[in-house]
């Protein structure tokens, strides 16, 4: 008997060999087709951004072309003189990739050198009657007073944020006009010189950023968010097929990459502030009008974040099966897949309604299911005494944990619907009438007035 028995598993295991050979063979093509479509969309994407960088490049160039005439053009030069070296270096400093960094630096470049130009001009004239041996000495104190107080003025979050570039060239352009003006006798004309050159080098960045394929930090944030919930929504899909299946013929290359795309969303933090920064400088372009909420963009991507971290720690329990008294096992099963495809789903949606600029209300009914699933886990969690099972009730409070935070982000993205005045959706298939679209025709018969919709007012 026991000779039998060992018979029996080797030819079993020889069967299996053969089928899991099979399995592989005839799963090839789509795993190709997956990783050929992965692919191509990664091209197409690196294609998009090396071309936005070549026309920024091209940009640049044509700016400090254009300023250099200042150079080449005797009339120009006979007007500015070497002066004109300061409205090239103007556009090589401001010129950036987003139309926001550009207006940014321009207007803080601008400012600061007509403030600055001014009190230099100011303290040059104070100085003066003072007397030869005072002028230096008086000279000296005001450049070390305003050093001083704008670099301590620098140290300030919100005035580092905004005007950090600012507040360098005002110490740079008080320095300069102050102390060249006790060797200079026509301080005056060299302080115009330079505010008429930064003036002319800030209008050729700023013209040439706009109208030339201009590319918005507010566009590229606003792209950015919704990718961001759609990475977090595609680990929540593959989260079942990955995870509770625990299926065998899973593509696990594929699954892999979609599993491990919210990684990405954790080192974004740096990127969406200085995004927003840059935006709330830029004009009204698009459907992103005067005063857009850029700064409740950062209120999502916070949330995004942190669902993310919940996520980073649910996906060390990937590994390890899922363990739970059997009885149990299913039901436990069923909820945490239902809770998971509700959140992706709602997820998905929200970030449709984000790109689109529309009022999310087709994730309400994924949001509704998913906490449903979630109280009736929790209900589960308390009855049977599952607590003891220390690897699923881990899971399932995390995935818990991610649901609510997925209502979270719904919550914040509904404000910024209401914030922005996103559109609401209009559903072709739906006729909406209302009293002014009747027509009440009396019946002779019963007396009844039978109603009759226009059609030239059916929405």
């Amino acid at each position: 008997m026991e000779s039998l028995e060992m018979g029996v598993a080797p030819s079993q295991e020889r069967a299996g060999v053969p089928a899991h050979a099979w399995w592989r063979v005839t799963g090839l093509p789509r795993s190709l087709m997956v990783k050929a479509a992965e692919l191509a969309k990664k091209t197409m994407k690196l294609e998009k951004e090396q071309t936005r960088r070549i026309t920024h490049s091209l940009k640049v160039g044509f700016a400090l072309s254009l300023v250099s005439l200042i150079y080449y053009y005797q009339p120009l030069y006979n007007s500015f003189g070497v002066a004109g070296i300061w409205a090239v270096m103007t556009v090589v400093v401001v010129f950036e990739f987003h139309v926001g960094a550009t207006l940014s630096k321009g207007l803080n470049r601008g400012l600061a050198t007509l403030v600055a130009g001014a009190l230099g001009v100011g303290a040059h004239h104070l100085a003066g009657l003072s007397g030869k041996t005072g002028e230096p000495i008086m000279l000296g104190f005001f450049v070390f007073l305003q050093a001083t107080g704008s670099t301590f003025m620098r140290s300030f979050p919100r005035i580092k944020a905004k005007y950090d570039y600012g507040m360098l060239i005002f110490i740079l352009t008080f320095a300069l006009v102050s102390v060249s003006g006790f060797r200079e006798d026509e301080i005056l004309e060299f302080a115009n010189k330079r505010l008429a050159t930064v003036i002319i080098g800030g209008f050729a960045c700023l013209i040439t950023s706009v109208i030339v394929c201009p590319v918005w930090a507010g566009e590229d944030l606003h792209v950015l968010i919704a990718r961001n919930m759609e990475k977090l929504a595609n680990f929540l899909e593959g989260f079942e097929n990955g995870y509770l299946r625990e299926s065998e013929n899973s593509d696990s290359d594929t699954s892999k990459s979609l599993l491990q795309g919210y990684k990405s969303v954790l080192g974004t933090k740096s990127k969406e502030e200085s995004l927003a920064n840059f935006a709330s400088w830029e004009p009204c372009h698009g459907r992103f009008g005067f005063r857009h909420p850029w700064k409740q963009y950062l209120k999502i991507g916070d949330l995004i974040r942190q669902c993310a971290y919940r996520i980073e720690a649910l996906d060390s329990y990937l590994t390890t099966k899922f363990q739970a008294p059997p009885q149990v096992q299913t039901r436990l099963k069923e909820l945490c897949a239902e809770m998971s495809k509700e959140a992706a789903r709602a997820l998905k949606e929200l970030a449709s309604s984000h790109k689109t600029m529309t009022v999310p209300s087709s994730a309400t009914p994924h949001l509704e299911k998913s906490q449903t699933s979630a109280t009736a886990l929790k209900s589960l969690l308390n009855t049977t005494g599952l607590l003891t099972a220390v690897h699923a009730t881990t899971v399932t409070s995390l995935l818990l944990n991610i649901i609510d935070c997925t209502d979270e982000i719904a919550k914040s993205v509904n404000e910024l619907a209401s914030l922005a005045s996103f559109k609401k959706h209009v559903k072709c298939n739906e006729v909406v009438l209302t009293a002014s679209t009747l027509e009440v025709n009396v019946s002779p018969e019963n007396g009844t007035p039978p109603v009759r919709p226009n059609p030239a007012r059916v929405v």
